[in-house]
Parts: C-alpha cells; structure tokens; sequence
C-alpha cells in the first residue's frame, strides 16, 4: 500500500474524512519526512513540530470534516506571520523576530482546518526570482538535481512539496514568485486573478503585483488548495474591497480541476515586454518542451494561433521602478541595514532615489499597459507560453553584488512571468517536461480576468495526456 506522502493531497483528505487516516498520524507522516529530508533540500527555514503535533490533536478530538481543508498539513511561506513562530523574511535583520498577531492568509488556512508544520524558506523578503538567503543555515536545493535552485520567491514551498513533506502549499507571487519554483521543480502553481483571494488579493500591495495562490503536484490538488485559500462561506466569497475579479467557479474550482472538460481558442506567445530592453533568447530545451505543450493540446481540439505583443518599450523602466520603490517599504533601522543582503540595500538606495513623479509615472505606464494587454488578449481563452527562457539555473548563478547583472539575469531566466502580475490576470504553470539531464521544464498559461475554471480543466487535460503526478524527484 502506498505511503500518505505518495497519495494526492485529495486522496489524503477523502481518507481523512473517512477516518481510514487519522489526522495525527499524517502529521506525524510528514513531520517524520522533514526531518530525514530537510536538511538536503532546505524547504523549511523553521519547523514548529510541537505546534503541529498540538493542532492534529485538537482537530482529532473535535473534527470539523466539513473544512475545506481538515486535517491536512502544509507550511507557511516565511513572509507570512503566524503568530508566536519566528518570522524571518529570509533575512538576518529579522532572525529573531517572533510576531504577536498572524497575518490573515494564516487565520484563512487555519480556518479552512489545515495544519501549519513551519516555514518555507524565502529568498530576502521575497524580492528575487530565486531562493538563496544568508538567514537559513541550510542551502534550498531543487530536488531533481540539489545542485541547482529551485527558483523563487516562493522556493522553499516547491521543493517542500515536490519532495513530498507537505503534500501542497501557498505561496506569493508578485512577478513569478509561485510559477517560476514550480516550473523548477516540476509542479503544478497557479497565480490568481487579482482580487479573487481576499486573504493576498494583490490590491493592497503597489501596482498590484502580489498575490497569493497555491503549488501542488497536480492541478486537482492546486484547485482543492485555492477553494480553502478563497475561504467561500456558504458559497459566498467576503471580499474586502469594492474591486474584485470575476469568479467562474460556480462555488469552487476543484469541479473545473476534476472533470477537465471544455475546448479552447488559445493565443500562442514567444516574445516578452522585455525584449525592449534585455537579449531574451529561449533556451533549445524550452522551446521542445513548449512545442510538445503546443502538440498535445492540438490533438486535445483546441484551436492554436500564433499572437505577438505589441511593441511597450516603456514596460522594463516602469517596472523596474516599482520593483525599486516597494523594497523602499521594507522596516528596517539602520543598524539593520547592516545585516541586509547587496541586492536588498541595492534596491533599497535605488528605490530611495525615485521621486514621487517618477513612481506616479510608472504606475500609469503599468496601468495602461494591462489595459493594453487585456485588449490584446480578448479573443482567446488562454495565452501559452513558456514558463521560463531557461532551464534550472545552478545554486551560486545569479551575481550577489552587481544590482543590475542581477536584475538582467532575474529578466532573461523569467521573461514571461512578470507582464501577467502586471495585467493583474491569472496564470498557471503546468510540468509538462522534462530536460535530457531531467530537470523540470513548465508551460504557462494566462487565462482572461477571473479564467481560473478555464486554466485548471485545460491543466487537467494535460496531466492526464502527461501523467506528470507520477514523476518524482531522485529523493522521493
């Protein structure tokens, strides 16, 4: 019989809610598998097992199995503050820093019934497109091949679950942050529309870029994670603001996820809103991997058509600005700055030197360029592309000192990820291969405002065509 961990997180929680698993014992399943495994992939950068094992033991004696999520485990992304758990940021400024309240996407799981094992390891404060920090003791590897990373910001939620210690997980994603370490680590990672997740709906955060959404390993188990990530209440979703996205569920995404049915008129895509600026080149192996994507859906029925972006060469400077001028918002004192990472004060000084015209002039460049974009967009169901122009990049790749190598290099590894948190629109990434040396390879997809339902039965249909819930990592 197999393992919890080789099981999806639906088929852990139909046995869950069965009573043939007992909510204990998982926990202590997965608590097991931290411990033997995280010190080779650093996914957490904390561990709260005592925590855990208290929460499987109430949820045991007062289950509540009609929770969206009761009785499974996963981990916080360590930008999250959950109260009384050290939160560090990835960062050496806030190693000691243990928050009194929780931020809301914590009380959300918490409600929905799941049960936080730690902290997935983040790059510092999520700001690059991969996870290496100086605050976690343990290098975060990508488990197909550990001398590689598994990409960012939200890398230490992939390679926990790509390695089987929880069995899915939230992360962020302000420019790629959730399908960029999913692409890496061959899973499932869906951003969300902005405004459809009350809890990281993107609208408080500048030119609303940030927001939350899940990584799994199948697209079912991506749906099942964002239905408890929505916190729908009788059907109901509370939003927070007046501004809001569409929502095409019909009470919930799993159905979508699970029947995988409908066919589409897809928009095929190979240039970025980078080309302006940087040498954007597709890598031979990508390229395959989205040509075999693009294969496989033809034969599905769904209509393909060639589409390129219109030309924005005001693109790269306005959201660099942004980038430059939200590190800006980080609290730290000048005692800390001494702590910070070269890339982090890089930011910081250059986000210092941006006047008020200038960021007030980039957040209406961005704003017209999703307008833009959604125009361009609205005759097709979904926009494929690749998730990344690269394979994997090695541990060590990207350049500690040079602020602009750095972000030259983040641009040419990701060229398509960033345009789509700027249109505010839902994307999701899909493993469909693999490279020669078996490191995963994604495809994305970007669906029209509130198109989540579209983009999980097209993922659907593709997992079943290519059966990537059965490959695993060398350390499964």
């Amino acid at each position: 019989m197999a393992e919890p961990f080789e099981l999806s997180a639906l088929e852990q929680f139909r046995l869950l809610k069965s009573g043939e698993l007992g909510v204990v014992e998982l926990t202590e399943h997965y608590l097991e598998r931290i411990d033997r495994l995280n010190p080779i992939v650093g996914a957490f950068s904390t561990v709260t097992e005592a925590a855990a094992l208290q929460r499987a033991a109430r949820l045991h004696l007062r289950p509540e199995r009609s929770q969206a999520l009761w009785g499974l485990p996963f981990a916080d992304k360590d930008l999250v503050r959950r109260a009384g758990v050290r939160t560090a940021f990835g960062s050496r400024a806030f190693a000691d820093f243990i928050p009194a309240e929780s931020d809301e996407m914590a009380e959300v799981l918490d409600d929905a019934g799941a049960i936080s094992l730690g902290k997935t390891a983040t790059p510092e404060f999520g700001l690059p497109s991969y996870t290496e920090n100086l605050a976690d003791p343990i290098a975060t590897r990508n488990p197909y091949d550990l001398a590689f990373g598994p990409g960012g910001s939200s890398g230490g939620a992939a390679v926990a679950v790509a390695s089987g210690l929880v069995p899915f997980a939230p992360g962020s994603d302000g420019g790629g942050s959730i399908r960029i370490p999913a692409a890496a680590c061959g899973l499932v990672g869906l951003k969300p529309s902005r405004g459809l997740v009350p809890a990281g709906s993107g609208i408080s955060s500048l030119a609303g870029l940030a927001v939350s959404g899940p990584l799994a390993r199948t697209v079912a188990d991506a749906a099942l994670l964002l239905d408890g990530m929505i916190a729908r209440r009788q059907g109901h979703i509370d939003h927070h603001y007046a501004l809001r996205a569409p929502d095409s569920s019909e009470g919930g995404f799993l159905g979508s996820a699970i029947r995988g049915e409908g066919r589409f008129q897809l928009g095929v895509l190979t240039d970025s809103p980078w080309s302006a600026d940087y040498e954007i080149t597709i890598d031979a192996e990508a390229l395959q991997v989205f040509e075999t994507a693009l294969t496989a859906l033809d034969s599905l029925g769904h209509g393909l058509e060639p589409i390129s972006l219109e030309p924005s060469p005001e693109y790269a400077a306005a959201f660099r600005t942004i980038w430059q001028a939200g590190a800006t918002g980080i609290p730290v004192t000048p005692v800390q700055e001494d702590l910070l990472e070269p890339l982090t004060l890089w930011l910081i000084q250059r986000g210092r030197e941006i006047s008020a015209q200038e960021l007030a002039a980039a957040l209406g460049t961005l704003t017209a360029f999703e307008r833009s974009v959604i125009r361009q967009f609205s005759s097709f169901d979904a926009i494929i592309t690749p998730t990344l122009a690269q394979t994997p990049r090695p541990i060590g790749w990207y350049d500690s000192q040079d602020g602009e190598l750095n972000f030259a290099q983040q641009v040419q590894y990701t060229p398509f990820t960033s345009f789509v948190n700027v249109s505010g629109l839902p994307a999701i990434t899909l493993p469909v291969g693999q490279t020669d040396s078996g490191l995963p390879m994604g495809v994305q997809l970007i669906g029209r405002p509130g198109g989540e339902a579209t983009l999980l039965a097209l993922g659907a249909q593709l997992e079943r065509r290519f059966h990537w819930d059965r490959r695993h990592p060398p350390l499964w």
